[in-house]
């Protein structure tokens, strides 16, 4: 969503501006052309196989560029290791990239077979082999349920421990397989893969995306000038309800104004060149104290 994130943070030459999500930098390259030379540009991610392609992309930046690896809740020991205390503007695209999600090694998608990881951190601990073999069919139950929505949940845990007992569960298509035969035929016709769900709720809870996201916005908004604007891309439900009930609470308190009243959605257009963004939804708000 490239022209609603433009209009959003409405960038001027000379703007301090962090891309939390930087991943292939293709935002943050829409974003050095607004701010120009005397702009500075903090981009943050974990990965570091994205980092090296966007600090590539960026090179012809001649503004001030930091690109520091971290997860985006760090943000408040990223910027005061660069000696910045306010900024203009921040811009998270939440989800997985293209470069994570379609590589099999990485082990995000079931639609090629790899190795279950789904680490947007390749350093981190917990794979998604630890959870799936480990975790509980209780914990497996409600991490199913509340992280991948799926009302099937709680057969699926069973059926997943039913089959580790005999064997680790390491790659992508013996979930999916898994997940498959626990469901009733009439569920295959669905509109997604059966297994979307069960693989979204494994990478949430890999990457503690929803723990972290509430005090990364409130991080974020801390930071931010008055008139600074602050946009979230998300892709789920979850991630959304996360951001919209942050936005309307400092709304309600009076330290920002809602720029959407409603979320922006992808054109047409846009969802039919990228089918990957017609999920997703762009919500903005401007600090007003």
């Amino acid at each position: 969503m490239p022209v609603e994130v433009d209009e959003a943070l409405a960038l001027r030459p000379g703007a301090v501006v962090v891309d939390a999500t930087l991943g292939l930098g293709g935002h943050s390259l829409m974003m050095t052309e607004k701010i120009g030379p005397q702009g500075h540009l903090i981009g943050i991610d974990q990965d570091e196989a994205a980092i090296a392609i966007a600090r590539d992309r960026l090179k012809g930046f001649s503004g001030r560029l930091d690109i520091v690896k971290s997860n985006f809740c760090g943000m408040d020991e990223v910027l005061s290791g660069l000696g910045v205390a306010t900024v203009d503007a921040v811009l998270f695209d939440l989800g997985v990239s293209s470069l994570q999600f379609d590589a099999p090694e990485r082990g995000f998608s079931f639609r090629s077979d790899g190795p279950l990881d789904m680490r947007m951190d390749a350093q981190a601990a917990t794979t998604a082999e630890d959870v799936v073999n480990e975790r509980s069919e209780k914990e497996l139950g409600d991490l199913i349920f509340q992280y991948g929505e799926e009302r099937f949940a709680r057969r699926i845990a069973q059926r997943i421990v039913a089959a580790r007992a005999s064997m680790r569960i390491k790659t992508t298509v013996q979930l999916a397989d898994i997940v498959l035969r626990s469901l009733p035929k009439g569920y295959q016709r669905d509109r997604i893969h059966p297994a979307t769900r069960t693989f979204q709720a494994l990478r949430i809870a890999v990457n503690r995306e929803l723990d972290v996201l509430p005090d990364a916005l409130g991080s974020a908004f801390s930071h931010l000038k008055p008139g600074g604007r602050m946009a979230v891309i998300s892709f789920h439900s979850l991630e959304d309800r996360i951001v919209k009930q942050g936005f309307k609470a400092l709304a309600r308190q009076g330290s920002a104004a809602l720029l959407t009243k409603r979320p922006l959605i992808p054109t047409d257009a846009e969802a039919a060149d990228n089918p990957r963004s017609r999920s997703a939804k762009m919500r903005a708000l401007e600090r007003i104290m």
